[in-house]
């Protein structure tokens, strides 16, 4: 049994009590047991740290990372018919009422609703797990969600919130609403149909379904929003981002409490204004070309020959029409389904004259995919690093302090995905050669000249068959004069470099997978926050190594963001440099 057999019981009771009580009228008590109890949604956790780094110099102390609030788990209790608690002496002594008038009892019943009754027996119909090895793609376990259902209703008496007599409630409308826009945030919610909030619903048993397939959208829903859809690690090792995952139960119960059902559902996607920026222009797309959303649509419709073809098939004859005739300075005849390139932005136009809508789609939404992997609190102040733009960027709040241009890895030295926080600055840096670069690139050498690293000056130490090359600090040194420094499982950071032309490149993709940075004095300035000039580093260039604490950690992000909304509200596109939108596109099922 679901629970106890005595609560089965005290539910069967409980539902009995209630119909015969209610004649065509549905009592206030019965109104008020549907109302579901509000719940607080606790604030989402920091994105966590590594550990301060041990080194010499002085240290400001980082402050410690926010615990998440532990759930509040509110026991089940039963409810008698008037609607206050039902004690187990009530239970062992209660009898159900005689029914005189079936014809009245069954008017009752479908007044009533979906009872405790029907949801718990809707619940226990519901698959224990999954069929096959892994859920829908997409999707969370239908085990993790029915768990998730169990304990979200039981806790609420099994009382039903999205229906009500006869069919959707006003919070089930308000929800309906939302789940049937989730494709603005190109969210995929094709395999539930959702009950029509004008049709009425007789049966108590079908509202109870109706009830929870309402409840198992929700699930669907945030766990979308917030990145569940896509492993990072699956698109690369090097992307080591971590979504935060709305668990299930929580996502339930901050829909339930919010007095705004629909703003409670869009805000499980990323808050951060270049998701919503993206957002905003994939609106603009599919509004001037309305047939592009059918990436969203894979079912196959049949095109004027009468095969099967997808929405792309059928839109991008009227594109190619559309630009060629615009090209030739002709009115369009597609017009009066899209706004034209001429009354988009620029930088959306310039996109689809090169993408096309379907492909400008795919990229929005790839690139929309991968904001869910950042943390949702990114930090006020901060250092954005956008790989496939070759940029640094100093943030605070959505204010940019300071822009600088980067050099990056190489396709095959990629500088990989991640956050961190940054905690001191090196001047002068030795550089300790990467096992890797050392493996691939000197050894060869040596081999062939047993003193070319002593005569390029670098230290080597011999442990047994290992050697171990270090560079001492210098003018020459890899990392120049300044080393940003971040410890992270990668060995990656910023620093300065002697090879400063590189950056004169418009590709500039050179590194072993650190990152080069432009300006690196006033970088260090920016991130001291005033309490060091640039004098003052320019003073000790030249010296011996030093380590510089910064007054207070700050977080960095390296990303790879390939389509992004620049500061004239203009869209940007970016070369897919590593493949990683590519293979974003093709685990959403874009583009095919």
């Amino acid at each position: 049994m679901r629970r106890g057999g005595w609560l089965a019981g005290v539910a069967s009771l409980c539902a009995l009590a209630l119909a015969s009580s209610v004649r065509f009228l549905v009592s206030a008590q019965a109104e008020e047991l549907r109302a579901a109890p509000a719940f607080v949604e606790p604030e989402l956790p920091p994105a966590g740290d590594d550990a301060p780094p041990v080194a010499a110099g002085e240290r400001s102390e980082a402050p410690a990372s926010a615990a998440r609030p532990a759930s509040n788990d509110v026991s089940p209790t039963a409810l008698s018919a008037g609607g206050a608690p039902l004690r187990s002496s009530d239970a062992e002594t209660a009898s159900p009422p005689t029914r005189t008038d079936p014809e009245a009892v069954v008017a009752a019943d479908l007044l009533s609703g979906a009872t405790p009754s029907d949801i718990a027996a809707a619940i226990e119909a519901l698959p224990e797990a999954d069929s096959g090895k892994s859920p829908i793609e997409g999707m969370p376990s239908r085990a993790a969600t029915r768990d998730a259902l169990e304990r979200f209703y039981l806790t609420r008496g099994d009382m039903p919130i999205f229906t009500e007599a006869k069919g959707v409630s006003a919070a089930g409308r308000a929800v309906i609403g939302r789940l049937n826009r989730a494709g603005e945030d190109g969210l995929d919610l094709s395999n539930f149909v959702l009950p029509d909030p004008n049709v009425a619903i007789e049966r108590p048993a079908d509202l109870a379904e109706a009830e929870l397939t309402i409840a198992e959208a929700i699930v669907a829903y945030a766990f979308q929003a917030s990145g569940g859809r896509i492993n990072p690690a699956r698109i690369s090792p090097l992307i080591t981002a971590k979504a935060q995952i709305l668990d299930a139960e929580r996502a339930l119960e901050t829909v339930a409490a919010a007095e705004d059902k629909d703003a409670a559902l869009v805000a499980f996607n990323p808050p951060q204004k270049g998701y919503r920026e993206l957002r905003e222009k994939l609106a603009e797309l599919r509004a001037a070309y309305p047939e592009a959303s059918a990436n969203l649509r894979r079912r196959p419709r049949k095109g004027p020959d009468g095969e099967n073809k997808s929405g792309a098939a059928l839109i991008q004859p009227n594109f190619d029409r559309a630009g060629a005739e615009a090209a030739r300075g002709q009115p369009t005849r597609v017009a009066t389904a899209a706004v034209g390139l001429a009354r988009l932005d620029p930088g959306l136009a310039q996109a689809l004259a090169g993408r096309g809508p379907r492909a400008l789609e795919a990229d929005l939404l790839a690139n929309m995919e991968m904001w869910r992997w950042e943390p949702r609190n990114m930090g006020e102040e901060r250092i954005e690093v956008n790989v496939a733009d070759f940029t640094l960027r100093l943030l605070k709040g959505d204010e940019m302090l300071h822009s600088a241009r980067v050099v990056v890895g190489k396709p095959d030295t990629q500088t990989p995905v991640f956050s961190n926080t940054m905690r001191y600055i090196v001047i002068n840096p030795s550089w300790s050669v990467p096992p890797s670069i050392v493996r691939k690139e000197m050894l060869p050498k040596l081999a062939e000249d047993p003193d070319y690293l002593t005569r390029m000056g670098y230290e080597v130490t011999w442990h047994g068959d290992k050697i171990s090359v270090k560079q001492p600090p210098g003018e020459k040194n890899a990392l120049g004069r300044l080393a940003f420094m971040f410890p992270n499982e990668h060995s990656v950071y910023l620093h300065d470099t002697p090879s400063r032309s590189l950056f004169g490149a418009a590709r500039r993709a050179f590194s072993h997978g650190c990152v080069r940075v432009d300006q690196p004095i006033k970088l260090a300035e920016l991130v001291m926050g005033g309490a060091w000039s640039e004098q003052r580093f320019r003073a000790l260039i030249g010296g011996a190594e030093r380590t510089v604490f910064l007054p207070h950690p700050l977080p960095i992000h390296i990303e790879y963001f390939t389509a992004f909304v620049d500061e004239e509200g203009e869209l940007q596109l970016r070369e897919d440099l590593y493949g990683h939108m590519r293979r974003v596109e093709s685990a959403l099922g874009l583009g095919s």
